[in-house]
């Protein structure tokens, strides 16, 4: 009975090890030969990028969504631009590593390298150089010559922490022998210096002063609103505002950041990103680059917000 049982229970295991092994033409699958599966990218962490606002909310996303996208590209990873009102409050992103990277005003950067420890990262190059001025402009039919002439008048500031927007020209009434708030018949801020360029053109404010590089894209692009004002005055060169990292961003991190923007002079789709944004590249910049900026705060007093 026993030999019964084991002759009739061979041909079921012959049809079991039948059916589990694979057909005669199919390869066997080797775990060697296997892709990693791709992550979706909806799974990495986006890279977060702030923006002072140089530029008003629309121009800056306009202006600054190339870079953006060869960040993304080059990084392998989403981008996502941070814009807040003010510099100050970009600098307290930075600080508590709220984002990844920023691009700050130059004062911005001497407040937050004293404060706490803002990083350099690179510097944006223009025409070869990586300086730029304040320019302090007036309506284009203003008798006005210098700022000694705007005495009485409205004047618009851009941010509390800009150095070509703000200090720089509390500092030349200063060397009047008096102060902002008794000099100006009043002051406001626009927050921003293309729209400080339009608060002039548009006989919101008597005077203001602003970034070179601004407004001479803002005129390029726009000539007849270069039309409607002109310059008076023009500061002593800036260190140019840089890119920055806060205290706590990962050393792999920073070093792929810089990386990938040195290296887009040299890369077709950087080179558009680039021209889009009317730069040559991003080079290296020494923190000895922003000292005139600290004697300028120095000189001006006591003026931050």
């Amino acid at each position: 009975m026993g030999r019964i049982r084991v002759l009739l229970a061979v041909p079921l295991l012959l049809a079991w090890l039948a059916a589990c092994s694979p057909a005669g033409a199919e390869p066997l699958i080797r775990l060697s030969d296997l892709e990693p599966l791709e992550v979706p990218t909806s799974d990495v962490p986006p890279l977060r990028v702030a923006v002072a606002a140089v530029l008003s909310a629309q121009s800056t996303a306009e202006t600054y969504q190339p870079l953006l996208d060869y960040l993304s590209a080059r990084l392998g990873r989403p981008v996502e631009l941070v814009q807040r009102r003010t510099y100050g409050e970009i600098n307290q992103l930075v600080k508590e590593g709220e984002v990844d990277v920023a691009f700050v005003c130059t004062a911005a950067y001497v407040v937050g390298h004293d404060e706490f420890g803002m990083r350099l990262l690179a510097a944006p190059q223009v025409n070869g150089a990586t300086v730029y001025y304040s320019y302090l402009i007036v309506p284009a039919d203003s008798p006005a010559q210098s700022l000694a002439d705007l005495r009485g008048s409205v004047f618009a500031f851009t941010d509390p922490l800009s150095t070509t927007g703000r200090m720089y020209p509390i500092y030349l009434v200063q060397r009047l022998g008096t102060t902002a708030e008794r000099f100006f018949g009043r002051t406001y801020f626009t927050y921003s210096h293309d729209e400080a360029i339009r608060a002039v053109a548009g006989g919101l404010a008597d005077g203001a002063a602003v970034d070179s590089l601004v407004y001479d894209s803002v005129v390029r692009r726009d000539p007849a609103l270069g039309a409607k004002i002109r310059v008076i005055d023009r500061s002593p060169p800036f260190g140019i505002p840089p890119v920055v990292v806060g205290p706590s961003v990962r050393p792999q991190l920073v070093a792929q950041l810089a990386e990938a923007l040195m290296g887009m002079s040299a890369d077709p789709e950087g080179r558009r990103a680039l021209e889009a944004m009317q730069l040559d590249g991003f080079v290296p910049i020494e923190d000895s680059a922003y000292d005139s900026v600290r004697t300028l705060l120095k000189e001006a007093g006591a003026l931050l917000p």
